[in-house]
């Protein structure tokens, strides 16, 4: 289920729950408060792709260092700065 909403800032936000894992997320950097909860925000972020195995591999792996994964399926990096600017050794995007 998401559920938008804008801050006082303008920033926009959103809010999901992903099912069995029971984790709600509001994009933004500290969002999530343990390693733990980055599975479920992990499957719902890349619920979407085609490419699903490598998209979950990585998206644990930026989200156990920023606690934060951004809302939606896709795009929103800008609410995680750290998971956003952390790129692979050729200069891409590391984080999906």
């Amino acid at each position: 289920e998401k559920v938008g909403g804008t801050l006082a800032n303008g920033t926009k936000r959103g809010r999901w729950s992903s099912g069995s894992y029971g984790v709600g997320l509001a994009g933004g950097e500290g969002s999530l408060t343990t390693p733990a909860q980055c599975a479920g925000a992990c499957e719902y972020r890349c619920s979407a792709t085609l490419h699903k195995k490598p998209c979950v591999i990585y998206c644990n792996q930026c989200c156990n260092t920023c606690l934060c994964v951004p809302s939606g399926t896709y795009g929103n990096k800008e609410e995680c700065p750290c998971y956003n600017n952390w790129k692979t050794r050729e200069g891409g995007p590391k984080c999906p």
